[in-house]
């Protein structure tokens, strides 16, 4: 039977990892034993230089997903593949639960379905402007524009509230309690 072991390779190099899997399996004689390879990723929402645009993000950098029967043939053909480190477990490769694999699988689905927004940052939220003329103020995010990548932030200046607008999302970082009292 067929089962899910994780396959740590080089990072950088997963999809020619998993396209060298997949197109040489047949050749090699372990198309029969080497049934799936997946690289999780995610759709990501990033705003640079005022432009939207939504990028493919690896959910684990270095790591491919492996649909496999396990015997030497197919150890071996993973092992010898360029720019695989070692199976998950080493020597002993060990085989994913199918809890864990339902629960992989689901959240990939969800992630496939949807943009995650690097930055999320909402209305309320206690933030410091990390650039800008503003910098090094402490503020109160009052609108947000995810699909610009800009918000406005309530500052006090001399006691008075003051509305800074227009800031880019990696002009400001999110404050927790700590952060304030330092």
């Amino acid at each position: 039977m067929h089962k899910w072991y994780v396959v740590q390779v080089l990072s950088g190099h997963e999809k020619k990892v998993k396209k060298a899997l997949e197109e040489h399996r047949e050749l090699k004689g372990v198309g029969d034993l080497i049934d799936q390879v997946l690289l999780p990723t995610e759709n990501v929402s990033e705003v640079k230089n005022g432009q939207q645009r939504i990028v493919e993000k690896k959910l684990w950098p270095g790591y491919l997903l492996v649909k496999m029967l396990l015997n030497d043939e197919s150890f071996y053909y993973i092992k010898n593949t360029v720019s695989v480190v070692d199976f998950l477990g080493g020597e002993t490769a060990t085989s994913l639960t199918d809890d864990e694999v339902d629960e992989i699988l689901r959240d990939l689905q969800q992630k496939k379905e949807t943009v995650t927004q690097k930055h999320k940052f909402e209305v309320g939220d206690r933030v410091k402007i990390t650039d800008g003329v503003f910098v090094n103020f402490l503020g109160t995010v009052t609108e947000v524009f995810h699909d610009k990548g800009r918000l406005s932030v309530m500052v006090s200046i001399f006691g008075r509230d003051t509305r800074v607008d227009d800031l880019e999302f990696s002009q400001v970082e999110e404050v927790t309690d700590e952060k304030e009292e330092g």
